[in-house]
């Protein structure tokens, strides 16, 4: 698709590739300069306080896995939750 530079380095994104991203007006754009070319990334803008907020939550959940039993054996499994894997 062809688009053009206006004045103030403007352009317009053509419907279908804004359609296809699901964008809507207010969403944010990086653009990226590389090897010659100019690429739009979609991106979410998040206030610093709640990704720290999301971060600890994070790091909670990492911490947490890690304490969790791994199963090789699904009816293995089963009897630690106290059910006999034939009854079921």
């Amino acid at each position: 698709m062809l688009v053009e530079l206006r004045s103030r380095s403007q352009i317009t994104i053509p419907a279908e590739v804004v359609r296809k991203l699901g964008a809507v007006e207010g969403d944010k754009l990086e653009v990226v300069e590389k090897d010659g070319g100019i690429f739009l990334c979609p991106v979410v803008v998040c206030p610093k306080a709640k990704m720290e907020q999301i971060a600890k939550l994070v790091r909670k959940a990492d911490t947490e896995t890690h304490k969790l039993k791994a199963y090789d054996d699904v009816d293995q499994m089963f009897m630690d939750m106290g059910n006999n894997p034939d009854e079921l």
